[in-house]
This record gives structure tokens, sequence and C-alpha cells, in this order.
């Protein structure tokens, strides 16, 4: 079993920045594809990026790509996500999750996830 536990959120101005990170513990990271969620209020969780074990290929969703940069560094057992340029409409609980399985956008596949971050993005 993983532990992931998700830090780095809160409050930014349109067109800022802000880096949230995922620490795993229980087993070592590198076993794992990786990805971030995140949920809106009143709104279904969806897929936001994903990296694969050993993050040489990054999957974005179209709202963000461009402006997220997910990353991970497997010997400090943490994932990364850099939001840049950021927009009221990415305000949400960012969640990462973690699969032994097949790459997947789709939430369902995630056996692992931590307990979420707030990102609000609010003048």
């Amino acid at each position: 079993q993983v532990q992931l536990v998700e830090t780095g959120g809160g409050l930014v101005q349109p067109g800022g920045s802000l880096s949230l990170s995922c620490a795993a513990s229980g087993r070592t990271l590198s076993a794992y594809f990786m990805a971030w969620f995140r949920q809106a209020p009143g709104k279904e969780r969806e897929f936001v990026a994903a990296i694969s074990w050993s993050g040489g290929s990054t999957s974005y969703a179209d709202s963000v790509k461009g402006r997220f940069t997910i990353s991970r560094d497997n010997a400090k057992n943490t994932v990364y996500l850099r939001m840049n340029s950021l927009k009221p409409e990415d305000t949400a609980v960012y969640y990462c999750a973690a699969t032994s399985g097949s790459p997947s956008r789709s939430e369902n596949m995630y056996r692992y996830w931590g307990q979420g971050t707030q990102v609000t993005v609010s003048s």
C-alpha cells in the first residue's frame, strides 16, 4: 500500500502560479503511475495530468495543457504539479492518485488517493 499527502494549495490571484506536491510513503513511488485530478464545487472529479513511472511520458487535460506541468522525483517519493497562468475556473480541490495498473485518465483505475488540497483562484 502507498499513502499520499498533498500540500501546496492556497489562494492565488488570476494569472498567478502555484506548485503542489504529493508525498508518498509506504512503498516506493517508482512502482506507480501517478496522476492529478481535481474537483470543483458541484462538479465531478476530472483528470488534470498524469506521468509515467520513470517520468518520461506525460499527459494533460486540454484545459490545462501549456499551463500546468507534472513531474516526479522518485528518489524523494514525490510528484509535483506546477500551475501557471491560473484562472478562476482552476479553483478546485486537487488530488493526487496512484495506480500500479495501466496508465489511465479514468479515476476508477486509481486505487490510492490523497486527501486533497484546496486551490482557489480569485482576485
